[in-house]
């Protein structure tokens, strides 16, 4: 393994999934829910393992993916890519669920969090974008770090900022980014299935 295309492919991963997640996830409203009723390090345990968790299945289905000839793969992972731009571009933000009363044992502190986010909110722009990447890099282990470690940023942001993070950053903004970001990656994945067969 060429450990700067695994850098590359980490860092690409991370940045992708960090910047199409921040934008009208409802997760984000989650684990700002949960870290005002537990404590922020039950909730982080819970968190990482679901997120960890949703990043192995997307890691799965894009090696599902490598399976199909290389200017095909390509060419599916530049559709995935614009359509996670243009979901990400018309998908408004949504509002936060209720949670259950706050419970008594460590365990079920830490399970509610894992429930609550891991349960919720699969076919994102994110996971698309990792499987994607996936398919594409043929990377698996790297992309399920970055996308493990964009998903924890997320988190973390959420944990410690809480809702004045949605206040100082102008979601139009983030969109816009968000969708950037996918649509290159489509251009780039389209010119793989194009010329190089």
């Amino acid at each position: 393994m060429n450990i700067s295309t695994f850098g590359y492919t980490l860092l690409l991963t991370y940045w992708t999934v960090l910047v199409a997640e921040l934008i009208g996830d409802k997760s984000i409203y989650t684990v700002t829910s949960l870290s005002l009723r537990f404590r922020a390090g039950l909730v982080f345990c819970g968190m990482l393992v679901a997120f960890g968790g949703k990043m192995l299945v997307a890691v799965l289905l894009g090696r599902v993916l490598v399976q199909v000839p290389a200017h095909w793969a390509a060419a599916l992972s530049a559709s995935v890519f614009f359509l996670a731009a243009a979901f990400t571009w018309f998908r408004g933000p949504e509002e936060a669920t209720a949670l259950p009363p706050a419970p008594a044992s460590w365990l079920r502190a830490t399970l509610i969090p894992f429930a609550s986010l891991f349960l919720t909110e699969w076919g994102d722009p994110g996971q698309i974008s990792a499987a994607a990447l996936t398919a594409q890099s043929n990377q698996p282990a790297a992309v399920w770090i970055g996308g493990t470690l964009a998903l924890a940023t997320k988190g973390v942001l959420a944990l410690t900022l809480g809702l004045r993070l949605r206040e100082r950053i102008n979601g139009r903004a983030l969109r816009l980014l968000a969708t950037a970001s996918c649509c290159l990656l489509g251009v780039l994945a389209l010119r793989d299935a194009l010329f190089n067969h």
